[in-house]
């Protein structure tokens, strides 16, 4: 069965994350300092061959502590869903 996994790596909320910093003082010459707490992180997309969610969802876990993420400054959080063709 075919799986897609939408997963999101962003900083640990309790690291400094200098390019946030640099978008969110931008964002005060763009007059919206209203705008603040900016974090940036990754996104990715990927399709996963599994026999079911459970089996797609440990090949992700395994990916994403493995590759994806870096644990010392980095957490993840993802979706998995059914690719419907």
């Amino acid at each position: 069965m075919q799986y897609r996994a939408e997963i999101n790596v962003m900083p640990i909320k309790a690291l400094l994350d200098p390019q946030g910093k640099a978008v969110e003082n931008s964002m005060k010459n763009l007059n919206l300092s209203e705008i603040n707490n900016v974090r940036i992180g990754k996104h990715i997309s990927l399709s996963i061959e599994a026999k079911d969610e459970e089996t797609a969802k440990e090949k992700v876990e395994t990916a994403c502590k493995k590759l994806l993420s870096n644990p010392v400054m980095e957490y993840y959080e993802y979706e998995i869903y059914k690719d419907v063709k």
